[in-house]
């Protein structure tokens, strides 16, 4: 696979030391760990705790959180090259993992020293978290949102509802996106921290979906729940938009180089299955159609790859990255999506069945293309920020 850094010479495709030794802890996890278990957890549609308390064990719970609090510290980049390896393995097993990273990044990015010790140190002991944006009648209309948060004396009480949210019933806290401010537009958006049980949280029963059938995915709904004006994120009222663009940009690469996972994983499948699969005499990779058909996979995977890296090498060096972030997401969605069904056909019958690994692939990629912002909403932003340079 092509590696990318950035050298004194200029740029540079390999990973330094380090890098390497984290990608490869990484994906000995993914191939020891979460495959084996993949299809178990496939099936039965629960939280791997199993694999999660071992990744806890390695530290590999709470990546993006400073190591002045506890954490491992990784940088963006880092989180892809995890990120990438353990969706290899089952991105949905990957997902429910990494939601922790997500739920923390508005109080990595917005939160009190206080609060940074107090909320992040949680995670660091063990504690799951979730994060709170999408609702009903507000997905990629992040402005669209009608959770309310009303000040009173002391305290914020919050109304709504949240749905499809990532680790919902498992979580200890939320990261709560609400309206603090009605005719604020983009300065009327708060966050706050909400414990799971504080009276008025309600949470679904998970929901039954398509893929990616081990992260846990339900909807939360906040009925006049009271929370300490403490848990304001910043403790600014207004911060919130601000917060969740900063979010997506830092989180849109690691879900990007998740995507990158599931491709890779079916482009090895692919390439297993047509040196040992046979047809009139020979492998059928020496068919010219199905050897183009992987060629062109393995063509998108390292394309997608470098703009995953791209994208996060810019967000770690503080640079402005949402169109590249967006770009990245996109791309490695789409390839994703394609690579997995063009694998299906390479194994013709025999990838419809569920006794082999690329209908899995098919069926937990799909949401790639969706959360985290569309593959529409992407190129939304792409042609915002294209006319806007």
């Amino acid at each position: 696979m092509a590696q990318a850094t950035t050298s004194v010479a200029g740029i540079s495709f390999e990973l330094n030391d380090e890098q390497r030794m984290l990608q490869q802890m990484a994906r000995d996890f993914a191939r020891n760990e979460v495959a084996p278990k993949a299809e178990h957890y496939d099936k039965l549609g629960e939280f791997p705790w199993e694999i999660w308390n071992k990744a806890r064990e390695m530290g590999q719970h709470c990546l993006n959180i400073p190591e002045e609090y506890g954490g491992a510290g990784a940088t963006t980049f880092e989180e892809c090259i995890v990120a990438e390896e353990m969706a290899w393995g089952c991105s949905g097993i990957s997902s429910a993992m990494g939601i922790n990273n997500l739920a923390a990044l508005p109080i990595i990015l917005g939160g009190t020293e206080e609060q940074k010790k107090h909320w992040l140190g949680r995670l660091v002991d063990g504690e799951l978290a979730a994060y709170c944006v999408t609702e009903p009648d507000a997905g990629s209309n992040v402005m669209g949102m009608r959770t309310r948060a009303e000040k009173k004396g002391d305290k914020y009480v919050i109304n709504g509802t949240k749905t499809f949210i990532s680790n919902a019933t498992v979580a200890n806290y939320y990261t709560v996106f609400a309206i603090t401010d009605p005719e604020g537009g983009y300065k009327g958006m708060s966050v706050f921290a909400v414990d799971r049980d504080t009276p008025g949280v309600s949470v679904s029963k998970h929901f039954d979906k398509l893929g990616q059938r081990a992260a846990d995915t339900a909807e939360i709904s906040f009925e006049d729940v009271e929370v300490p004006a403490a848990n304001l994120i910043s403790e600014v009222e207004g911060s919130g938009w601000l917060i969740a663009m900063q979010v997506f940009d830092k989180s849109r690469p690691p879900v990007a180089a998740g995507a990158l996972g599931v491709a890779q994983r079916a482009l090895d499948e692919s390439i297993k299955y047509a040196k040992e699969r046979e047809t009139f005499g020979k492998p059928i990779y020496k068919h010219q159609a199905v050897g183009f058909m992987i060629a062109d996979m393995a063509i998108n995977v390292e394309a997608a790859r470098l703009l995953v890296w791209k994208a996060a090498d810019m967000v770690d060096r503080g640079e402005r990255n949402t169109k590249f972030s967006s770009m990245a997401k996109a791309f490695a969605a789409d390839t994703a999506m394609k690579t997995t069904i063009d694998a299906v056909q390479v194994f013709g019958g025999y990838g419809y069945m569920k006794e082999y690994p690329v209908e899995k692939l098919m069926r937990d990629v799909k949401v790639f293309q969706i959360y985290e912002g569309t593959s529409q909403i992407q190129r939304t932003i792409i042609v915002r920020e294209l006319f806007n340079e």
